[in-house]
């Protein structure tokens, strides 16, 4: 594995991964030869072939890409995990500590008694094990199965634990669109309230304060249509079900979430998606932020 003095490698477990400033412009293959010289052309040309090279968090894979000064090169010196046999799931950012991906609607994010072998947790392990045999995912936060959008996995325990300290903190953002029932006549409001779970696994809110686990949820009105609302929602807390709850208690169901309410769909999906998800990097210390388009469909029915 190659070693420079030029750069700054944080570890953890067998983790490794070297960033580098840019200061004069230059392409990318000129500017790695140069801070790498232990290594030969074909071998950098192989890092960049296997999507192990990001210029500022997006990985690049032409060998002339033009570098400007100030950007900052990142590189990986493990395999990163390719789109090929994800049944759906897409990355959206990999590094040796952690991965980000698109979950489609439909998918469960880990197992049920029901449900094993099809799982956001279960194809992307599976796909990891092609790479490296010894290597495992471990779960921050999961998303309903009917909602799609950014999720987030660890690639050690002790990465797993460090993001789920700071989950319900200000370091985290998440924000959802929903398409919910209804021309929501205020542009924007905090829900409150205190959620429980009963026997049948259907989540509401206690009408005693503090009987249940606290959950708030911003919301803000990004357009109209006459039978539905497109809303942008940033959550405070993050608990089971908390946004389509919320959403039903406000009198606007999320489209097509018959469990909470919904009469309409105009959607073969629930109207729900994790669109922004930003936070610290438990290593690096650098502020991430990830953002995923609007679905389609979402934009119709509020059009």
């Amino acid at each position: 594995m190659p070693k420079t003095s030029k750069t700054k490698t944080p570890r953890l477990r067998d983790g490794k991964q070297t960033f580098l400033t840019v200061t004069a412009a230059t392409d990318l293959c000129t500017f790695l030869c140069g801070h790498l010289p232990e290594m030969r052309r074909k071998s950098v040309l192989s890092l960049l072939k296997h999507r192990q090279v990001k210029v500022d968090r997006n990985v690049v894979t032409q060998y002339n890409h033009g570098l400007k000064p100030g950007e900052r090169v990142s590189i990986t010196w493990t395999k990163v995990l390719q789109d090929r046999g994800l049944q759906g799931l897409k990355i959206v950012f990999e590094d040796p500590f952690l991965i980000v991906v698109d979950k489609p609607p439909g998918l469960l994010s880990i197992a049920t008694d029901k449900e094993k072998e099809r799982t956001a947790y279960r194809i992307l392990s599976d796909q990891l094990k092609t790479i490296d045999p010894r290597q495992r995912i471990f779960i921050v936060h999961r998303l309903d199965r009917e909602v799609s959008g950014l999720m987030l996995f660890a690639k050690s325990r002790e990465i797993q634990q460090l993001l789920q300290k700071s989950w319900d903190k200000e370091s985290v953002d998440r924000i959802y669109v929903a398409v919910v029932e209804g021309y929501v006549t205020q542009t924007q409001g905090t829900i409150t309230s205190w959620l429980k779970e009963n026997q049948a696994r259907r989540v509401f809110s206690s009408p005693t304060p503090h009987d249940g686990q606290k959950a708030v949820t911003h919301y803000s009105v990004l357009k109209h249509s006459p039978r539905f609302s497109l809303l942008e929602i940033r959550l405070e807390t993050g608990r089971k079900n908390q946004i389509r709850v919320h959403m039903q208690e406000m009198g606007h169901p999320v489209a097509g979430d018959k469990k909470y309410g919904a009469t309409v769909s105009g959607m073969k999906r629930i109207g729900l998606h994790a669109r922004l998800l930003g936070f610290r990097h438990p290593v690096t210390a650098e502020d991430l932020s990830f953002e995923t388009p609007v679905p389609p469909a979402f934009l119709r029915l509020c059009s």
